[in-house]
């Protein structure tokens, strides 16, 4: 694109509203992105469904918060 027109169309963009601005700055970002894959989405929420299953059903060893917290300092070499 020219830089002229590009310098136009940023100050058409700029005149917009906050909310616009926000709307057309979501949109530009999400057309960065790939196209969104359906399998791999779906795996994800099976793997979601999977891991709530087993804490549910008592089969995973859960940590309280201060217990977490001791491993992830002794892991990064924090007291």
């Amino acid at each position: 694109m020219a830089t002229e027109a590009l310098e136009r169309l940023r100050s058409e963009m700029m005149a917009l509203s906050e909310t616009e601005r926000a709307e057309l700055a979501h949109e530009l970002i999400e057309s960065l992105d790939a196209p969104r894959d359906n399998d791999v989405e779906d795996a994800w929420d099976r793997e979601i469904l999977r891991r709530i299953s087993v804490v549910d059903d008592g089969q995973a060893k859960l940590l309280d918060r201060e217990e977490f917290r001791r491993r992830i300092r002794a892991g990064l070499g924090v007291r």
